[in-house]
């Protein structure tokens, strides 16, 4: 079904702690902007992406202020205790108006660099699929495993390896029963992309630009401003 919609979900109900700030990190300034608002933008104007749901806390003190500074609709829905909970919160959330074939982009709050170009690479790669699949990047960095005391025991080879990014795309109906049936079994998993492998179906993946950080750190906002100045986006 090359001619379903696509829409887009951002889990932001975390709390980011390993930034060391009482501010969740989607909210902390970055180039003048909350980080989640050059986040949503990004989704917002891009012309395949049909329409955007934010996933926020029930207590997030922060989203009434940033939604202000956004002139386009969002759907807003209410994230639970950990990410899947979060995803299939905007899942429900887009539900009265969105296909069960329709596909959906989950992408991180915190992942403000995202480029457009890379959105359009997804979809084309993807659309025709019946899998889905995420974007990543292969692993340039050779890898070490370690023992409980940091000690290495081992160099692991990198051959086919690849660190997951978001969005990762998949149908809407799909990925809603995956989560539903990894949180059955107890599983809280940590990206689409493994409830979708536990269901039994093999995501693709799609190669994207290293500059799609994950905002973790304190030091990530500011290499973060870099991208976006040489994106032309602050």
């Amino acid at each position: 079904m090359n001619d379903a919609a696509v829409w887009a979900v951002v889990p932001a109900a975390g709390k980011g702690m390993r930034m060391g700030s009482e501010t969740p990190k989607q909210y902390l300034l970055l180039a003048g902007k909350p980080v989640v608002q050059h986040t949503l933008e990004v989704l917002i104007e891009h012309p395949q992406i049909t329409g955007v749901a934010i996933v926020i806390a029930a207590d997030d003190a922060h989203w009434s202020v940033c939604a202000n500074s956004i002139s386009s609709e969002l759907r807003v829905a209410t994230g639970g205790a950990e990410r899947c909970h979060s995803v299939l919160a905007g899942l429900e959330n887009l539900s009265d108006i969105a296909s069960d074939d329709d596909w959906v982009l989950v992408h991180d709050a915190a992942r403000p660099c995202l480029r457009a170009s890379d959105i359009n690479h997804m979809i084309e790669a993807l659309r025709a699929s019946t899998t889905g699949g995420i974007l990543a990047v292969p692993v340039g960095d050779t890898l070490k495993r370690c023992n409980a005391d940091n000690e290495i025991e081992s160099t692991v080879d990198r051959t086919r390896l690849w660190r997951a990014l978001t969005p990762q795309m998949f149908r809407i109906g799909t990925l809603r029963a995956a989560i539903d049936a990894a949180l059955n079994k107890g599983v809280l998993v940590t990206d689409e992309a493994q409830a979708i492998e536990a269901f039994g179906v093999t995501p693709r993946v799609v190669q994207g630009h290293a500059d799609n950080i994950k905002i973790t750190h304190p030091t990530d906002l500011a290499l973060a401003e870099v991208f976006l100045q040489a994106q032309g986006r602050a």
